[in-house]
């Protein structure tokens, strides 16, 4: 609803950085520069208005040519490159929270309110140069957006008590992101890379300094004035929008906002002075990781040495690249191979990693990735390779552009450098005029021995050769139709894509097999087909930047292709043999069940608590029913599993008679009846049998799982089955109150206000009435993943340890005033209001629309947003208080918590004994006698109710 409480700092998040870059005075404010028709050369399809105000602040308005919706984008010329005083690292992070604590005249609930009428959804991140705030509403809110957008910007004010309240907060990011072996790995990279940058921190800056935030009130002032000036912001509007309305709009909220005078001075890193080791000990399992990483040069708009950097890399270890084929597929050795290559305002870190799966290999996957490294500076890659590259570059870029956000925020990722929307064009015309001498030149440029840091990490011993880096010279080089329909949404958009929605998911999984359905999915789109091996897939597809891919889950999998219009029948040749004629080859199978167990253990289990207990909480309500188990499976049903099975299971649910087809784009008949001849390979029907009737078990009073984990933090989730689904007439109704009382990482729901916003506890609370995989990651669900029976379920973020009973006891408490007094009519007509517009911003993609019409087929239902638009307009306030009473409850729920010290947590549970709270900074009297009624609030928790289960026994079986 308002601030999407995702921080987007970790590495791979932001693909380009900020130049710092002044604008000069200027006491006469130019005309705007007229809207320029893009050239042939252009990769930016658009018309851009473009003015610079009297004051600094830029300006850049582009019509997208998609309905509806505006995005606007205020990327600043800060990030934590700019923090240069010592013990004062992440505060350009810091202040992406502090925005949205308000002003004298938008204090943060009045802005909360004009945000969430707008149906706006907002977020922000922060990079090494930048941070970006960004806003997508319905377009007649413009100038409202644009007002108050202005105001926090010239005007943001907040007591100390905030500023340690949120303190606490972006503590809690931290202590989130800890459970991130990656992270770790790359702050012990950066600080061996760098001496003297401030790029040795990474954006959530230094460990002490965030502790010690909350004595840096004063200092938090200072930072403002200095870097939140226009002549270092630029406001982008993109979307259904009038050019000369937009700048004035501008132009009347923003053109008072006063230009700074502060220069800053970011030191300039010292030549590297010889290779460097590091290495991570890791207290928790996890696969080893190994990276090479090398000095960079800054981005470069008119220089080649960035650019062919990059596309050297990405040649060399991406997943077209020989060396990926031959580690990953072939020797399995290593189960993810990456390079980066950021785009920075100062030379950086370009980074090539592996996650190897044996720790005796990690010398082996080092020596296998500076091998390469060396054989670049002395072959040059060959012209073919790299005009695939480009082509796969452009077309890449294309096909993210199905969107105004996502066009909006790519402007921001390279509009930021100089404050120009041409920087983007210009860039890729740089790509466009890279040869491979240029590629090889940047080679032996940048990849050189004293530029070298060799990072690992892992919990166990690692080879002791690891220790001793070899010099590069070392590695010298040495010698019919089918019988369905398909739904078809025609655009003007040059991408296809397609869906094919499948009825079969993990719910068929056989007993003793579970993970059959996952891992089959996973057969058909990363193994290959019966003539090309999955590298030569790879390798075909890059060119066309086409994609294939897979999502399984209870009741459905779906495979989605995407490739630009031109490149149809090439595609169709490559990707369609993955579904109707798989490889299936043995090697292939043992590689993806390993990635399989890997994703279940490590990725899930060991790695993550929030999606582990989320995914526990499920397991438990649905326990005894197809839905019993993850769609990963259990670890004794992953390696149960055959090549056999896979091949029986692939008979059985790809068939003719078990899809859903749906295409988008500017699609045209032949195009259709390329894909309907494709399909009919399949056979018509199989043999799966359609899962039953699914009814979770409700629980009787409070039943507790306490999974024992060695976390610093406790994780927790609670819910209780329901039979409300998309065809149900309640469902309205019950989405609205989960909106109100847990929206989606939308900071004004009544769960975020009181348990992180108002005590400052954790990163977010949440609550919903459909399963949300992977939403950690994610700010809104992806489609095709209808079930027959759902989950009404709340997630509290983690908190300390010491906190966990009281804040299972606050959102229990909201959870009964809900329950008891229901929505009062003010919060009924301003949710309502914001779900009737925010429906189509959580429907906005290409790829959202298709799978939410294909969803309707499956759910019986009509189109998504027009079914939700008409059930909303009919609700009373009555109808949704009578739903919450008839389908939630706040005395029979499943939960489930990680923490560390769980007999602890079990005692206290069980004696319902007072959980008190303190804070750092002063707290409002209510809020005081608030937590005093909370803390002793009564959960009549049994003993017998409680179990404790050793995080290492979860689905093992």
């Amino acid at each position: 609803m308002l601030k999407l409480n995702l921080s987007r700092t970790t590495l791979a998040t932001v693909i380009s950085a900020a130049l710092l870059a002044f604008a000069s005075p200027s006491f006469a404010a130019p005309a705007p520069k007229a809207a320029a028709t893009a050239s042939a050369a252009d990769v930016l399809p658009f018309k851009a208005t473009e003015k610079t105000l009297p004051n600094g602040l830029k300006v850049i308005v582009v019509p997208t040519g998609f309905p509806n919706l505006v995005s606007v984008h205020i990327p600043v010329q800060t990030g934590s490159r700019n923090e240069v005083e010592p013990g004062k690292s992440g505060f350009a992070h810091f202040f992406e929270h502090m925005m949205f604590r308000g002003t004298p005249t938008y204090p943060p609930e009045k802005y909360q309110q004009i945000i969430t009428k707008a149906g706006a959804r907002q977020n922000a991140y922060t990079s090494d140069d930048l941070t970006n705030y960004y806003t997508t509403f319905a377009k007649e809110d413009l100038e409202t957006v644009l007002k108050v957008e202005a105001d926090r910007f010239q005007h943001l004010s907040y007591p100390v008590e905030a500023f340690k309240t949120e303190s606490r907060a972006v503590l809690g990011e931290y202590n989130k992101n800890s459970a991130n072996p990656m992270q770790k790995l790359f702050e012990t990279q950066r600080e061996a890379a760098f001496t003297t940058h401030t790029y040795r921190h990474t954006t959530m800056g230094f460990l002490k300094d965030i502790e010690d935030m909350p004595n840096q009130y004063e200092y938090s002032k200072v930072f403002f004035e200095r870097w939140y000036r226009p002549e270092r912001t630029t406001v982008i509007i993109a979307g259904d929008v009038e050019p000369a309305k937009a700048v004035a709009m501008v132009e009347k909220y923003w053109g008072s906002w006063k230009r700074g005078s502060f220069k800053s001075n970011v030191p300039v890193e010292p030549a590297a002075k010889g290779a460097q080791y590091r290495h991570v000990p890791w207290p928790t399992p996890t696969l080893p990781l190994v990276t090479v990483a090398f000095r960079a040069p800054a981005f470069s708009e008119t220089q080649k040495d960035q650019a062919a950097l990059n596309m050297l890399l990405s040649l060399s270890f991406g997943r077209t690249s020989p060396l990926y084929k031959r580690l990953v597929q072939d020797e399995q050795k290593v189960d993810q191979l990456f390079d980066f290559t950021p785009n920075r305002v100062d030379p950086t870190l370009a980074t090539i990693g592996a996650r190897v799966k044996k720790p005796a290999d990690a010398v082996y996957v080092r020596d296998a990735i500076l091998e390469t490294v060396a054989k670049l500076r002395d072959e040059p890659v060959s012209a073919a390779a790299l005009a695939d590259a480009k082509s796969a570059n452009k077309y890449g870029l294309i096909r993210s552009l199905d969107n105004t956000e996502a066009i909006a925020s790519t402007l921001a990722s390279y509009v930021h450098f100089d404050r120009s929307y041409h920087t983007l064009n210009r860039y890729y015309r740089v790509v466009d005029s890279l040869t491979p001498a240029d590629l090889q030149a940047a080679a032996l440029k940048y990849l050189v021995d004293d530029a070298m840091v060799v990072t690992t990490l892992s919990h166990e011993a690692l080879p002791a050769d690891i220790k001793t880096l070899p010099a590069m010279a070392s590695f010298a080089p040495k010698a019919a139709d089918a019988k369905f329909d398909v739904l078809v949404q025609k655009s003007a958009l040059p991408q296809i894509r397609f869906k094919l929605l499948f009825s079969a998911g993990s719910a068929h999984d056989p007993k003793g097999k579970e993970g059959l359905a996952a891992l089959t999915a996973a057969m058909v789109s990363a193994a290959g087909s019966r003539e090309r091996k999955i590298d030569e897939v790879t390798k075909a597809l890059f060119p066309l930047a086409g994609s294939f891919s897979e999502q399984t889950d209870k009741e459905m999998t779906t495979f989605t292709g995407s490739t630009h219009r031109d490149n149809w029948d090439q595609y169709m040749a490559i990707a369609m043999p993955l579904l109707v004629e798989p490889g299936l080859r043995e090697e292939d199978f043992r590689r993806l069940k390993d990635a399989q167990k890997n994703a279940l253990v490590l990725d899930l289990k060991d790695n993550n608590e929030e999606e582990f207990g989320k995914e526990r909480l499920q397991a438990n309500v649905f326990a005894g029913t197809p839905y019993g188990h993850p769609v990963l499976g259990t670890l004794k049903g992953i390696e149960s599993i055959t090549l056999d099975d896979v091949k029986n299971f692939y008979r059985q649910a790809y068939t003719q008679g078990a899809v859903r087809v749906g295409m988008s784009g500017d699609v045209s008949d032949k195009m259709v009846a390329s894909l309907k001849t494709a399909l009919a390979r399949l056979p018509a029907t199989g043999n799966l049998a359609a899962t039953p009737a699914i009814r979770g078990r409700m629980p009787n009073g409070l039943e507790v799982e306490i999974v024992e984990k060695n976390t610093r933090a406790t994780a927790i989730s609670f819910g209780l089955p329901l039979e409300v689904t998309r065809s149900h007439p309640d469902f309205p109704a019950l989405w609205m109150a989960k909106t109100w009382l847990g929206e989606h990482r939308a900071s004004s729901a009544r769960l975020y206000q009181r348990i992180r916003e108002e005590r400052g506890m954790n990163y977010g609370d949440y609550a919903y009435i459909e399963a949300f995989p992977r939403g950690m990651f994610q700010f809104f669900p992806n489609p095709n993943l209808g079930r027959k029976a759902q989950l009404f379920e709340v997630w509290i973020r983690p908190v300390a340890p010491q906190n966990g009973h009281f804040a299972l006891r606050a959102a229990l408490f909201e959870l009964d005033q809900l329950v008891a007094n229901g929505l009062s009519q003010q919060d009924f007509e301003t949710t309502r209001g914001y779900l009737m517009k925010n429906v189509f911003v959580m429907t906005a993609t290409q790829d959202q629309q298709l799978g939410y019409a294909l969803d309707a087929q499956w759910y019986k239902t009509p189109e998504f947003t027009r079914m939700m638009r008409e059930g909303l307009a009919k609700l009373t306030v009555a109808d949704v208080n009578a739903a919450i009473k008839k389908h939630l409850s706040s005395k029979n729920l499943s939960v489930v918590i990680i923490t560390k010290d769980a007999a602890g947590l079990k005692e206290k549970l069980v004696m319902d004994a007072f959980s008190p709270i303190s804070y750092d900074a002063k707290k409002p009297q209510w809020l005081l006698d608030e937590d005093q009624q909370i803390g002793a609030m009564k959960l009549g928790i049994k003993a017998e109710a409680v179990r404790i289960t050793p995080a290492v026994q979860a689905f093992a079986e």
